[in-house]
């Protein structure tokens, strides 16, 4: 159950849906995405939508909220679900929903300008990238951090967006402010993850908590969180050898 669905005003949804609702009336127009995304409200009060998109169930769609939360609603958003679609094909079950959240991530993270990463990159041709959400206080970060050389071997550029895991109040998000002020971003993040004093001002103007607001957006629940180029969401730490397997790349 999505955190917006349980406010005290009242818990009006129902996680059954009757067969029938997944149908709609002939006259629904082409443009009930739309029409859906203006009239959803609860209580009176219009929900934060911030995408409709249809489903393969006819009348039936997926409704993101501004915070990145996610249900499905029937067009006269009278009825709602929440949970994973899958389809159930030759192949097996599928799921349509972390399919859809792949594709949101891909296009969220396509808005963060590198001037706003810190970037580690290798000197030959890059294969790969990968995006990764994490905080220097984090152990598992530091090890993961082991792994950038091996994978800029391999032509993978590791992209590094900011998530202090204990939030924006945090000595760890002071940290990253440290980084991104840094002339040096780089040798900063470097000097973080090997628990080293860094220099630079806090104080300027910095993306940290605008990029910790998207991790928590996009599902982010822990660092660190590695993004794979179709915009998998994978959690914690993976090994080098690994993830150039999942990127189907042959280590060297």
């Amino acid at each position: 159950m999505i955190a917006y669905l349980h406010r005290p005003a009242g818990a009006l949804f129902t996680l059954a849906l009757p067969l029938a609702a997944l149908l709609l009336p002939c006259a629904v127009l082409a443009d009930g995405a739309e029409r859906l995304a203006e009239r959803l409200k609860v209580n009176g009060q219009p929900m934060p939508v911030a995408s409709v998109r249809e489903t393969p169930l006819e009348g039936f769609y997926q409704v993101r909220l501004e915070t990145g939360e996610a249900f499905y609603s029937d067009a006269e958003g009278n009825y709602f679900l929440v949970g994973d679609l899958y389809e159930n094909g030759e192949g097996g079950l599928t799921n349509l929903t972390e399919q859809a959240r792949n594709v949101e991530r891909t296009e969220q993270l396509s808005q963060v300008p590198e001037s706003e990463r810190v970037v580690f990159r290798g000197t030959g041709d890059s294969r790969a990238k990968l995006v990764v959400f994490t905080d220097t206080t984090c152990p598992y970060c530091r090890q993961f951090h082991e792994e950038v050389p091996a994978l800029n071997e391999m032509g993978v550029e590791v992209h590094y967006l900011a998530f202090p895991r204990a939030g924006m109040n945090s000595q760890g998000a002071r940290i990253l402010e440290q980084v991104w002020c840094a002339d040096n971003r780089s040798e900063a993040m470097s000097a973080g993850k090997r628990q080293e004093a860094i220099s630079a001002s806090a104080d300027c103007d910095n993306p940290v908590e605008e990029q910790y607001h998207l991790g928590m957006a996009m599902g982010v629940q822990g660092t660190p969180a590695i993004v794979l180029p179709d915009g998998r969401l994978v959690p914690g730490y993976v090994p080098a050898e690994r993830l150039a397997e999942m990127l189907g790349l042959a280590a060297e």
